[in-house]
């Protein structure tokens, strides 16, 4: 077949419009100066001009996660490339499809060292889900279909596709993405029926289940998270979700644990270590929610769904691992116990239940109120409930303790609407984040919950906020240190708090005027109702300096090499169980 010829910088465009792709996220550079010229002509793909290429990562995976669809990057080359790699590892570790197309220099300097040249397919092979140098124009349009193909297929990661000048420049055919075929790669979404059909017959003999959900049934889009809630209801099992999978199951359900792991939830992290069957589904036994592994859930079954084989087996041995898409697998599962006319154990799930609601009853997340100091418990708190009837709400995070309480106070009931940093814990995250997800969502309220050390990352892409005129906003839990840092210096090192203390912090109010953004503050409990009123109601930017307490710590938590049964709840809990230098609690 005959196909029209282009150039590789149209080829490139015209594959992302074929794709879908409406907006994309970048900084233009010597070396894929061709790609934005060609942009320039065209009109059906949007550009933002972010501040770093770091921030325009970040963007694309709020983008992404916040609508479903491939977020796509333009960088240039060297320092481009290298700025985009720590999006494009926290993409990879959190399961993101991403497509950043990198300039590289023309392919007869690549290797001799050229101005703004670096081996980027090199530095991004541990970071990418697959990444590729294209040395033909011939080859543009297949890779560039193929590479979309890649980052939404099975597990969702990022794809970096490294561009020359001069394949740019040249002459090549447009092949549609109709006529392109991944010949390799063709995920298992099905998972093999009768290993389900072993995982049903076991759930239903289960004594003290649980179901323990991760980011990928988020992933898998939104019919997962329906499926994931009618088969909780129908076996009358608890489930907790991870840090990633927030959502995933409403926040007010009432089988509903809460999170679980590090700082998770004491009846979650009691109910996993003393579960006789876990069901694990889209998640990948992450060391934040297994603790120390040799006593993570002694003596229970498992059963783990997940669309990645790498995943099974590669932290916990588990009974039953089934490779499959979590939405496919929950349909037959479902389908499964209804054809078999199951029941849970009516008797053994009441006992179950009795002794979860014991733990329950601790209160785990209960925090001593002030009237002179806000506490951040509180702030996050109120943010939830003064949010919660927006139909379209939006948070993301930046990596800290702040994270940790948003993760606690605020409840998310739908799937898509949690966007944080999980597996690479990057500070900086929350802020672009946030901005990507106001470009596809121009309606939605945004906010960014920050840390004041953490928004400082990235705080330049105010300036793309404000260009492109996105009511973000950002709340920060302002403690004037870095404070999950300072916790641990606490617990672990004496109180000798090393360089965690931030002195010389920017006038917030005064910053997001800089901006042009407004700029609150909050500085008693009595304050805090009409600052996020005043957040909300105002249609552009804001920054909210919410000043909270200095020396709160975030309990509960299972100290780092400790068992789900040696959690500490709270100040008190710490001093009669201290910590050794190796995170161990001495009993």
């Amino acid at each position: 077949m005959a196909y029209e010829q282009f150039t590789g910088a149209k080829i490139l465009i015209q594959a992302l419009i074929d794709q879908g792709v409406k907006d994309v996220f970048g900084y233009p550079g010597g070396a894929i100066l061709p790609v934005y010229d060609e942009l320039y002509q065209q009109n059906q793909i949007r550009h933002i001009l972010v501040r770093q290429e770091g921030g325009a990562v970040h963007a694309a995976e709020g983008y992404a996660r916040s609508t479903g669809k491939v977020g796509v990057v333009f960088v240039t080359s060297g320092p481009g490339a290298t700025n985009a790699v720590t999006g494009l590892t926290d993409a990879l570790m959190d399961s993101v499809p991403i497509v950043c197309i990198c300039g590289q220099v023309p392919t007869h300097l690549i290797g001799n060292d050229a101005f703004q040249e670096c081996d980027t397919t090199g530095i991004t092979r541990p970071c990418t889900k697959h990444n590729y140098l294209v040395k033909s124009t011939a080859d543009l349009a297949r890779v560039v279909h193929e590479a979309f193909y890649v980052a939404r297929s099975g597990r969702p990661g990022p794809v970096l596709i490294d561009l020359p000048k001069d394949v740019s420049l040249g002459m090549g055919p447009y092949i549609p993405p109709g006529d392109i075929q991944h010949r390799t790669y063709q995920p298992r979404v099905k998972g093999e029926r009768s290993l389900i059909e072993q995982a049903v017959d076991m759930i239903a003999a289960a004594k003290r289940p649980i179901f323990y959900g991760g980011g990928g049934i988020i992933n898998s889009g939104p019919r997962a998270s329906e499926l994931m809630t009618r088969f909780v209801e129908m076996t009358g099992y608890p489930v907790t979700l991870t840090l990633m999978g927030l959502g995933a199951v409403p926040a007010s359900h009432p089988q509903f644990l809460g999170m679980l792991g590090m700082h998770g939830t004491y009846e979650a992290n009691l109910a996993m270590h003393g579960c006789d069957v876990m069901i694990a589904i889209g998640s990948r036994f992450d060391d934040r929610v297994t603790g120390r592994l040799n006593a993570f859930s002694p003596g229970s079954r498992k059963i783990h769904v997940d669309i990645d084989p790498s995943s099974i087996n590669k932290n916990v041995l588990v009974d039953i691992g089934i490779v499959g898409d979590v939405t496919h697998v929950l349909e037959e599962m479902i389908e499964i116990w209804q054809a078999k006319g199951y029941h849970s154990d009516k008797k053994a799930l009441k006992d179950w239940w009795r002794q979860i609601d014991q733990w329950k009853a601790r209160d785990c997340l209960a925090f001593h109120h002030s009237k002179d100091i806000i506490k951040p418990q509180q702030a996050i708190k109120r943010l939830f409930e003064l949010t919660r009837d927006h139909q379209n709400c939006f948070i993301t995070t930046e990596v800290g303790q702040h994270q940790m309480w948003a993760a606690q106070f605020y409840g998310f009931e739908k799937p898509n609407r949690w966007l944080t940093s999980g597996g690479l814990g990057t500070m900086g995250y929350g802020l672009p984040s946030a901005m990507g997800v106001q470009v596809a969502n121009p309606d939605a309220l945004v906010i960014d919950i920050a840390g004041e050390a953490s928004i400082m990352m990235n705080i330049q892409e105010m300036s793309t906020i404000s260009q492109y005129r996105l009511p973000v906003k950002v709340f920060i839990l302002n403690n004037e240190y870095m404070g999950m840092v300072r916790q641990w210096q606490e617990l672990l090192h004496g109180g000798r708090y090393s360089e965690s203390y931030m002195d010389s912090l920017p006038d917030f109010v005064k910053l997001a005027e800089a901006f042009g953004a407004v700029g609150l503050r909050a500085e008693k409990p009595d304050d805090l109702d009409d600052v996020i009123r005043e957040m909300i109601r105002v249609p552009k930017a804001v920054i909210a300096d919410i000043r909270v307490d200095k020396a709160e710590n975030c309990f509960p938590m299972i100290p780092s090499g400790a068992a789900h049964n040696e959690m500490l709840l709270g100040p008190a809990d710490k001093a009669e169980r201290p910590i050794s230098e190796e995170g161990m609690v001495l009993v």
